[in-house]
């Protein structure tokens, strides 16, 4: 890990200290390019910071990240968003971020029902699902849904569409397009295979998310793996500004509006300091791409459009030593595009570069030079840059110290600072300001909704090993620990079958209904049963040994049972022999050849 140096970096290192990287990341590693991103909420939804013991009640456009725990109380629903994948759950459900990095997706479902929507998957990447009796590792994109009982002895896996891989008791299960899995028991499992069963109103209410994302017009401008990019033409419109190209203008803002003023500070593990913003569509604007000022307004200017862009906790500028005129605060400023953003986080050049080039259109030499001048104990070189929003109007934001901190408000705690105090407020890499317990709650109030004990104390199969959960860096006792264990996949392969046909969802006919695209370098068909597993996966997985979550289990290793073979292959029959057939459509007529002309009859 590169040293930071002078006052900020001195100032920065201090406020690292108070809060322990976890054991499975080491002092070098980069943050994540992904995140999570509460978007939707109704009813009662509850959030527990990872490494926290209170619950607060959760805010719209929270970043979530590995140790999240989230609970849905009754009558209560939310959706989860990662890139273009979205995860909804349904009342009385208690979901954790188990693992989420560039590649990783880990869930852990100890109770209620989930629904996913995986829309992009690399071969690298891995998505699993972990109950208390198994372990669900998606397999291609798809529409997928799991449900835990309340005892915690039964999941049941649906696939509309895609292909999944349950392990769990010492075997392992592919389910495919059209089954309703169902997994009985905890160490050993019993298995059955059924038909989809009709839509209920989770069903309905997940699909019509769904179809509202598909049509999202912001889809061509940037990439579908920008995370919040589904909110944006509802709440305002696409222009286009000579320099820039197409640009998104918000609607109907209040006055004064300024962009990363309507909303509040948090500290969110591991990039520290995080913008949370009060508007619905807050999300994508405020971690990617730039903000200019043009045409006597704010537009948001996303950057190239590349296949995943790394997400930033706010792309700002801070000034000040932290202290103004009115005593001890923070003050920011959003970047405009082409600046350079220089994180207050740990990370590595490849990382400064990676940030900057995938959310605005910048060479690296130039972010080279800047990062440099940022590394220096020079301040002086540093408000030498000529940052374009620093003088707009309206630009600069400033509060005060203790609104920062407690995750309170900025709007309606705003600072007031005069010219001279802005021009001559030093810029800083990051701000002095170091967090309070009330920085990583953020600004929910405190909930009395959140699982049951029973519940959040429930171990889980895996077939990875998830990272250790943090301590709390304020002495607080965490609620609970995850508790998880980790099983391996069966490697032995099993005899090909025909491939069963995707069915379309009932009384739909949006894209979102069609068949994905199988993974790259997959071949489309044939496909295996679903009865038992399929080869060892392709996708690299850590090794499984010691340490990680107390409430994971390691699922035993696979046995070769020829009984269990037998009643595998009869119950897979039931089921191809009891699915509706898709029938083929009618060839139309083939049009009659004119008969050759004979010439007049004599």
């Amino acid at each position: 890990m590169r040293k930071s140096r002078g006052l900020a970096g001195v100032v920065l290192a201090v406020a690292w200290l108070v809060w322990p990287a976890p054991s499975a990341m080491a002092e070098d590693s980069d943050p994540p390019g992904r995140v999570a991103r509460l978007e939707y909420s109704v009813g009662s939804v509850s959030l527990q910071p990872g490494g926290q013991g209170d619950w607060v009640q959760a805010v719209r456009n929270r970043p979530l990240t590995t140790g999240d725990n989230l609970w849905a109380d009754k009558d209560s629903r939310a959706e989860v968003q990662i890139g273009s994948t979205s995860i909804r759950i349904d009342s009385e459900t208690s979901i954790t971020v188990l693992d989420l990095d560039d590649r990783t997706t880990q869930m852990r479902l100890s109770q209620g029902s989930l629904i996913v929507r995986v829309r992009h998957l690399d071969d690298e990447d891995d998505f699993e699902i972990d109950t208390p009796n198994s372990a669900f590792r998606v397999q291609r994109t798809g529409e997928y849904r799991v449900d835990v009982n309340a005892k915690g002895d039964e999941t049941d896996t649906t696939v509309w569409h895609g292909r999944g891989l349950v392990t769990g008791g010492g075997s392992s299960y592919v389910v495919v397009a059209g089954q309703r899995a169902q997994f009985m028991g905890t160490d050993q499992l019993d298995h059955e295979i059924d038909q989809i069963p009709a839509q209920d109103d989770f069903d309905n209410w997940a699909f019509g998310r769904d179809h509202r994302e598909d049509q999202a017009e912001s889809s061509n401008y940037i990439s579908p793996e920008m995370t919040g990019y589904e909110d944006l033409d509802e709440y305002g419109n696409w222009q286009y500004v000579a320099d820039y190209g197409p640009v998104w203008v918000p609607a109907a803002v209040a006055p004064g509006w300024a962009p990363y003023r309507f909303g509040h500070w948090a500290w969110v593990y591991p990039w520290g300091w995080t913008w949370v913003a009060d508007e619905p569509w807050g999300f994508a604007p405020f971690h990617y791409g730039r903000w200019a000022y043009a045409g006597g307004g704010w537009c948001w200017v996303p950057g190239p459009v590349v296949v995943r862009p790394v997400y930033a906790p706010a792309l700002v500028v801070f000034i000040g030593g932290g202290g103004f005129g009115f005593g001890p605060g923070v003050a920011w400023f959003p970047l405009a595009p082409r600046e350079v953003f220089v994180p207050w986080y740990r990370t590595s050049p490849t990382y400064v570069n990676n940030v900057n080039i995938t959310n605005t259109r910048v060479n690296v030499t130039n972010i080279t030079n800047v990062y440099n001048i940022y590394n220096t104990t020079n301040n002086t070189n540093i408000n030498k840059i000529n940052y374009a929003n620093r003088n707009v109007a309206n630009g600069v934001t400033a509060v005060s110290r203790d609104t920062f901190v407690n995750a309170r408000p900025v709007a309606t705690n705003l600072a007031k600072l005069d010219p001279k105090e802005i021009s001559g407020a030093p810029v800083m890499r990051g701000t002095p300001a170091e967090p309070v317990k009330a920085s990583v709650l953020g600004a929910g109030r405190p909930s009395s909704a959140k699982p049951p004990a029973v519940v959040m104390n429930r171990t889980v199969v895996a077939t990875r090993t998830p990272p250790s959960p943090r301590k709390d860096p304020f002495g607080g006792r965490p609620a609970s620990v995850t508790k998880v264990r980790t099983e391996t996949p069966e490697e032995k392969p099993q005899p090909v079958s025909r491939a069963p046909v995707e069915p379309a969802r009932p009384s739909e006919s949006s894209p979102v209904n069609e068949a994905p695209t199988p993974r790259e370098n997959e071949p489309a068909s044939p496909e295996q049963p679903a009865s038992r597993a399929e080869g060892t996966p392709n996708v690299p997985r850590p090794p499984v040994g010691e340490g990680g979550h107390p409430l994971v289990r390691q699922a035993p290793p696979a046995e070769n049972r020829p009984e269990m073979e037998r009643s595998e292959e009869s119950k897979f029959r039931t089921w191809d022999q009891q699915r509706p057939k898709p029938q083929p459509e009618p060839r139309p007529a083939e049009p009659r050849a004119a008969e050759p002309s004979r010439g007049p009859r004599r």
